[in-house]
């Protein structure tokens, strides 16, 4: 009795190890969103986010691409179209303080067509 319980439990561990447990939900579309934004395809990032019925003012703080936020990742990956429709989206208050500008200057982006697009929505 007792090697069969042990048996099962050395079975059970065995397969445990080799388990990974599925992406969530969250993690999937955050992944689509920087997907997109790095192919600028701003017509398929549109779509996702009208399809989860979000907004991307609502994720744009929560959404990290490869450490960047998403107007960083927008100028990193040169996607005028999607940087552009994500600099639009964003409320005026979260661009004001200068940081994406500055972030864009300093990492040698100064050229980026989207600096001109930050310049006028923040007011700078």
């Amino acid at each position: 009795m007792k090697l069969i319980t042990g048996v099962i439990a050395t079975a059970i561990l065995a397969g445990s190890a080799f388990y990974t447990a599925p992406a969530s939900a969250n993690e999937r579309l955050a992944v689509t969103i920087c997907e997109y934004i790095a192919a600028n395809d701003k017509n398929r990032l549109r779509k996702t986010l009208r399809s989860a019925r979000i907004k991307l003012r609502d994720v744009s703080d929560s959404v990290q691409c490869n450490g960047n936020n998403l107007v960083r990742h927008a100028v990193a990956s040169q996607a005028v179209d999607t940087g552009e429709y994500i600099i639009k989206s964003l409320p005026k208050s979260a661009l004001e303080d200068g940081a994406d500008l500055n972030w864009a200057t300093s990492n040698g982006y100064g050229d980026s067509p989207l600096i001109a697009v930050l310049k006028e929505r923040a007011g700078l």
